[in-house]
């Protein structure tokens, strides 16, 4: 079940007693349980009918003594067990999940893994509870994701404010979620959102950035690198090397598996990648622009200047200047 749905259903009156939220991405188990901590009960009723317990303070015996009780001046009780992956004995709660009081809501968040499926607590959390298994969304997701998000503040986004936000966040969901907040609340009446507000409110220069250095690399624009380069170089913090050099490398990598995926500026290609379909026109002009052999050279000198940047095989070059000698070695034949 989704997360959505899940908070959809408890608006709705529609609970279970138990809630098992599971898996790789924070994000959306957060959103559940923040729903569950704040807007189930009203704030008279949680001051008596609220628990939160925290898995690595926790115990099993706790947990369930309280589930146990009956809610007071109210239908029902919430108990919310936040952190349950650092929980020892958490195979315990088993008992209670299986007969569970009706008028309790336990919302168990068991962050960054999923339970053992060959165990008993899994068999019945299968059974007895609702489940949410969350995953991080592939990149050619983040697209859709993000614009979806916007959309439900009453706003849209234009395409090149879209690609600066995504490139730059990745796909930590919850501070995009944040930026995206705090971006709309800043609009001052306007609904579209611009690349001149990702510069404003997230802090992200539209022209000085690592993204604007690939574009100028997947073109071999020389002049352009260098000048984004020099920027960085008077203002290390916009572009440090931690950044930039795996930035770089996942762009060739994937200019690398544009070859044997029919080069094509297409859906098929895009998803052969793992790219969105807005972003393959940018691999497949660098894949033009570069034979196989100079990109396989490319990815080799990323691994060789990293390298350098930590002090291996090196005397102490400034950052600048290695990122402008790899710039050079990278564009010229």
């Amino acid at each position: 079940m989704k997360a959505e749905k899940i908070i959809g259903d408890l608006r709705k009156g529609l609970t279970r007693p138990v809630y098992w939220l599971e898996g790789e991405e924070d994000y959306f188990i957060d959103l559940v349980i923040d729903y569950a901590e704040h807007s189930i009960l009203s704030e008279e009723e949680a001051s008596f009918n609220r628990t939160v317990f925290y898995g690595r303070d926790a115990d099993w015996a706790g947990v369930i003594n309280a589930c146990r009780r009956y809610p007071m001046f109210a239908e029902r009780q919430v108990i919310i067990l936040k952190e349950a992956q650092a929980m020892r004995d958490i195979d315990k709660l088993e008992a209670y999940i299986d007969k569970p009081l009706t008028s309790t809501l336990l919302f168990i968040a068991y962050k960054g893994k999923k339970v053992d499926g060959r165990t008993k607590l899994a068999k019945t959390l299968k059974e007895k509870s609702v489940q949410l298994t969350t995953k991080k969304l592939y990149e050619n997701e983040l697209p859709d994701w993000t614009m979806a998000l916007v959309k439900s503040k009453g706003c849209s986004i234009d395409s090149k404010a879209l690609h600066l936000l995504i490139d730059h966040i990745g796909n930590d969901l919850s501070r995009l979620s944040n930026e995206v907040d705090k971006i709309t609340l800043n609009l001052a009446g306007r609904t579209t959102i611009t690349p001149d507000d990702i510069e404003q409110f997230v802090g992200i220069s539209k022209e000085y950035n690592v993204f604007e250095l690939q574009d100028a690399l997947a073109r071999r624009d020389f002049y352009k690198a260098i000048r984004i380069a020099t920027y960085f170089e008077h203002n290390p913090k916009a572009g440090p090397l931690q950044l930039i050099f795996p930035s770089l490398y996942g762009f060739f990598s994937k200019v690398q598996m544009v070859y044997t995926a029919g080069g094509g500026a297409d859906k098929q290609t895009a998803m052969a990648i793992g790219v969105s379909e807005w972003k393959i026109k940018e691999y497949v002009q660098a894949a033009r622009k570069y034979s196989p052999a100079a990109v396989e050279k490319n990815i080799l000198l990323l691994h060789r200047y990293n390298l350098k940047s930590i002090g291996v095989d090196d005397a102490g070059t400034p950052d600048g200047l290695l990122l402008k000698e790899l710039i050079v070695k990278m564009i010229q034949d």
